[in-house]
């Protein structure tokens, strides 16, 4: 259905062996789908959820048992992000990104980004050449989770890097340490 529907927002479910969201997740992802995707999960799985969330190219989870205002308050958070703030391009050497089409380019070869590793993206474009600290960054994609945590912003930057940097040159992404990321084309 989300092939042929535009939906709003995806709630998969992670319940094997009868259903693997994560598995669901991925080809929808790899389908080119946009509609950020929430995973249900299970108290048991929360150790590993981060890595693996974004392994499947979902944008976020919620632990069971939740209530039903916190996943409609995760919900309605999801999909007002969807709207892209402003039309103009962004650009830094030879990677850019279109926030009205959702399109990412690098070296003129599209690059399919999740919604979130889109989010990060646009956030590291539109403050190019600054750092954008780690803590920013975290409540801007995260805006509805009191705490995430750290690994969750590692992961999305290290997906973000095979997709954007690696196989080009310059590298576009860097690590300042102590402080959180810096979009240029320049090494230092």
């Amino acid at each position: 259905m989300a092939k042929a529907l535009p939906f709003d927002a995806v709630v998969l479910e992670y319940a094997p062996p009868a259903l693997d969201g994560f598995k669901i997740a991925r080809s929808l992802s790899q389908a080119g789908i946009r509609a950020p995707i929430l995973m249900l999960i299970s108290k048991d799985a929360v150790r590993d959820a981060g890595r693996r969330v974004t392994e499947a190219g979902a944008d976020d989870f919620l632990v069971k048992p939740f209530s039903l205002a916190e996943l409609t308050a995760r919900l309605r958070t999801m999909a007002g992000r969807g709207q892209p703030r402003e039309s103009s391009r962004l650009q830094v050497a030879d990677l850019t990104l279109d926030p009205a089409r959702h399109e990412v380019f690098r070296g003129g070869v599209p690059v399919a980004l999740t919604r979130k590793e889109f989010q990060l993206l646009e956030i590291l474009l539109r403050d190019a050449g600054r750092v954008v600290h780690r803590q920013d960054l975290m409540e801007e994609l995260w805006p509805e989770r009191e705490q995430v945590e750290n690994n969750m912003l590692d992961a999305f930057i290290r997906l973000l890097r095979r997709k954007i940097d690696r196989g080009h040159e310059p590298k576009l992404i860097h690590t300042v340490r102590g402080f959180g990321y810096r979009l240029s084309d320049e090494s230092k």
